[in-house]
C-alpha cells in the first residue's frame, strides 16, 4: 500500500506538471523510515561496515531515530560504498556499489519521494526501473509497433558506461526542476560523491556517475534520461519528422523507429552530439541504423533488444511477422553460466540439486519464454541436459551415469520441460 504522503505528492505532481516541491526532507521522519524499511532487501550483501539486515533490525526503532536525528541536525555522512565486480557477457568486469544498510534505507525513502514525482512526469516510451513497467511490457509494445509495418528503418543504440558518466551537476540540475528543497537535494548529492572503496583497498572519489548497485540509482537515471533523450525525442525529433517515429527505452538501451530514411538517418548522425553535451557516449559496437521493413523482402535485417533477436520471417500461411528468438550472445552466456553453476552444485543431494536446477529453468522460461521462441529455449533445454550429465559424471574419477542411468534419474526428479509463458 502506498504511503499517504506518497499519494498527496503524486498528486500534485500529476496536476500542476511546473510545481517545485519543498520540505520534501521533513518527509524523512522515523514513521516514514519505518514504513520504507519493508522494501529493504533481507539478503542483501552487507556494506564497509559488515552489519548486516539482521543485525541492523535488533536494535530497528533505535537505529532510525538515530539516522533521522542524524539527517535532521545536518550531520548525517554517507559512509564509503564497497565496490564488487561481477562478471558481464562480453568478459569484462561490471562494478557494483554496495552501501551500508543505514544508507540503503534512506536511499529507499528518497527513491519512493522521487518516485512518486516522476512517475507523472515520465514518458510511456520508458519502461526500466519503473512500478507496473517491465522488460516484457517494452517487448510487447515494440512488437506490435513495428508489426504494424508502418516503420521500416530502426536504430539501435546503448550508451557506453552509461552509469558511469552521467553528470553529476546536470543531474542534480534537473532534478532542482522539480525540487525546491537544498537539504533534499543535499543527500542525493552526497550519495553521488561518496568514496567507493574498491578492491584493492584504496578509496575513488567519482567526478561522474551513480554507483551501479545503489537503490536510488536506478530513479536518478530514469531522470537524466528523461531530459536528454525521451523528452528531446518527444518534442524536438518527432516534430521535425516528416513521417512517423516512435521510441522504446529500457534504462540506456533503447530502440528508435521511423517511417522513413531520411528522418532516420537525420536522428542517426545527431544522437551522438545531443549526448555528448550530457557526458555521455553512444556505444559504438552495439548502435547502428538498419532497414528493418516487411515491404523489402531482401534487406529485413535483424537487430537486438533486451536479450532477443528481431527479425521479419514468413509464416506457413504466407504470412510476414516479427519473431522474437533469443539473442545468440544471451543463449551462449546462459549456458556459459550454467556450467559454473553445474560444477559448483553437483555434489548437492540431488533432491536439492534438481530442486535449485527447476528455479533457474523456471526463471529461464518466464522471462524468455515468448511466443515463437519455443524452438530456442527447446534446444536451451537439450543443452542444459547434456551438461548437467557431465557435470554428474565428474563427481568422482569413475563414471556416475550412462545415458540409460542418467534418464532413469530425470524419470525420478523431474525437469521443468519448456514452456511458453508470454502469448504475445
Amino acid at each position: 500500500m502506498k504511503h499517504t504522503s506518497l499519494r498527496g505528492i503524486a498528486n500534485k505532481a500529476s496536476t500542476d506538471k511546473t510545481h517545485r516541491f519543498r520540505n520534501l526532507s521533513g518527509m524523512l521522519t522515523a514513521g516514514f523510515l519505518l514504513w520504507c524499511w519493508q522494501f529493504i532487501n533481507r539478503r542483501a550483501t552487507p556494506g564497509v561496515d559488515k552489519q548486516t539486515v539482521a543485525e541492523y533490525e535488533e536494535n530497528l526503532k533505535g537505529n532510525i531515530d538515530a539516522l533521522v536525528e542524524q539527517v535532521k541536525q545536518k550531520r548525517y555522512r554517507a559512509k564509503l560504498v564497497l565496490r564488487k565486480y561481477i562478471p558481464k557477457l562480453n568478459g569484462k568486469l561490471r562494478a557494483l556499489g554496495l552501501a551500508v544498510i543505514a544508507d540503503k534505507l534512506l536511499q529507499i525513502a528518497v527513491a519512493k519521494i522521487l518516485e512518486a514525482i516522476y512517475e507523472q512526469d515520465f514518458l510511456s516510451c520508458s519502461y526500466g526501473y519503473r512500478p507496473g513497467k517491465g522488460a516484457h511490457d517494452a517487448l510487447r509494445e515494440l512488437s506490435a509497433i513495428l508489426q504494424s509495418g508502418r516503420y521500416h528503418y530502426v536504430v539501435e543504440a546503448d550508451i557506453r558506461a552509461f552509469f558511469d558518466n552521467i553528470d553529476q551537476d546536470k543531474l542534480l540540475e534537473m532534478l532542482a526542476q522539480r525540487v525546491d528543497d537544498k537539504p533534499f537535494l543535499n543527500l542525493i548529492r552526497k550519495w553521488l560523491k561518496a568514496g567507493i572503496l574498491d578492491t584493492d583497498g584504496q578509496v575513488i572519489h567519482p567526478q561522474t556517475g551513480t554507483p551501479q548497485g545503489g537503490i536510488v540509482s536506478p530513479i536518478l537515471a530514469n531522470v537524466y534520461l528523461h531530459y536528454v533523450l525521451d523528452m528531446w525525442f518527444e518534442e524536438v525529433v518527432k516534430v521535425n519528422c516528416q513521417g512517423k517515429a516512435y521510441l522504446c527505452r529500457y534504462a540506456d538501451d533503447f530502440v528508435c523507429a521511423f517511417q522513413y530514411e531520411s528522418d532516420a538517418k537525420r536522428f542517426y548522425d545527431v544522437l551522438g552530439k545531443r549526448l555528448a553535451c550530457y557526458g555521455l557516449e553512444i556505444a559504438e559496437d552495439k548502435t547502428r541504423l538498419m532497414r528493418f521493413s516487411c515491404v523489402d523482402r531482401t534487406h529485413r535485417g535483424a537487430f537486438e533488444f533486451l536479450g532477443f533477436e528481431f527479425r521479419w520471417v514468413l509464416t506457413a500461411k504466407r504470412k510476414l511477422v516479427i519473431r522474437r528468438c533469443t539473442a545468440r550472445k544471451k543463449y551462449r552466456a546462459a549456458l556459459a553460466n550454467f556450467k559454473d553453476w553445474s560444477k559448483k552444485h553437483c555434489r548437492l543431494p540431488k533432491r536439492v540439486l534438481f530442486a535449485k536446477l527447476n528455479r533457474k529453468l523456471r526463471g529461464y522460461y518466464n522471462y524468455y519464454g515468448l511466443r515463437g521462441n519455443y524452438e530456442s529455449i527447446s534446444d536451451f533445454f537439450y543443452q542444459i541436459k547434456g551438461i548437467l550429465f557431465r557435470s554428474l559424471n565428474r563427481r568422482s574419477q569413475r563414471k556416475s551415469y550412462t545415458w540409460k542411468g542418467f534418464s532413469g534419474l530425470l524419470n525420478t526428479f523431474q525437469l521443468v520441460s519448456p514452456r511458453i509463458c508470454h502469448n504475445f
